[in-house]
């Protein structure tokens, strides 16, 4: 028998992947059957029980790759001296994130934002779903950290503000940008990148004149 390359392996398990986030997506988790992920990969129960047991272990992994391949790009951005601005870093990210799932849609509109949602309202009742976005957001968070570090060490940014407040901060920036795209559709990154540099170049009038903030 044939040996299965792991290239095909891979772009199979890339194909049940994105189907699951199409129906999750489109449905919501509760409402999406197995059956509806069989359907839209066009594949046999077998063939996708093979590398998934079920919707918890699927939607578990979609979280698990989406923020592992972010903290990655942040880890990267951290090496180097000094870290890209915070505008062009989130909107590099991001752009990237997009365009890695520009190719599902669902009614004419990307997919992944409005899979960020379901996500989000899934973790408040699974548990296990909730401790892999916590693990992943965490490291999502470590890896801000050390950029913002390094800001503060190239004297880009102030330093009596704690890494860690600014990191949550610049996430939530993400998030909500997100959520604004699932809800009032889509807008593209530079809106968020023109915003976060408006932002950050503030100045503050102040006895001597003005300053950055």
């Amino acid at each position: 028998m044939a040996r299965v390359s792991q290239e095909h392996l891979d772009a199979r398990r890339r194909q049940i992947l994105d189907g699951a986030a199409l129906c999750f997506a489109r449905n919501g988790f509760h409402a999406t059957s197995m059956q509806d992920v069989l359907k839209e990969v066009d594949l046999s129960a077998g063939a996708v029980y093979r590398y998934f047991s079920g919707k918890e272990e699927l939607i578990g992994a979609i979280v698990a790759e989406t923020l592992g391949s972010v903290r990655e790009a942040f880890e990267e951005a951290a090496r180097q001296s000094p870290p890209p601005p915070p505008d062009e870093l989130v909107a590099s990210v991001l752009g990237r994130a997009l365009a890695a799932r520009e190719s599902l849609v669902v009614d004419g509109r990307p997919a992944f934002p409005r899979l960020v949602i379901q996500v989000w309202t899934e973790t408040l009742r699974n548990e296990e779903l909730a401790a892999v976005l916590r693990e992943g957001y965490g490291s999502v968070r470590a890896a801000w950290r050390k950029v913002v570090e390094g800001y503060q060490e190239a004297g880009m940014m102030r330093a009596d503000v704690a890494p860690d407040h600014v990191a949550r901060t610049m996430i939530a920036s993400v998030l909500g940008f997100i959520a604004q795209q699932s809800l009032f559709g889509p807008a593209p990154v530079e809106v968020l990148q023109d915003g976060l540099r408006a932002l950050t170049g503030m100045r503050v009038e102040g006895a001597g004149g003005s300053q950055l903030g």
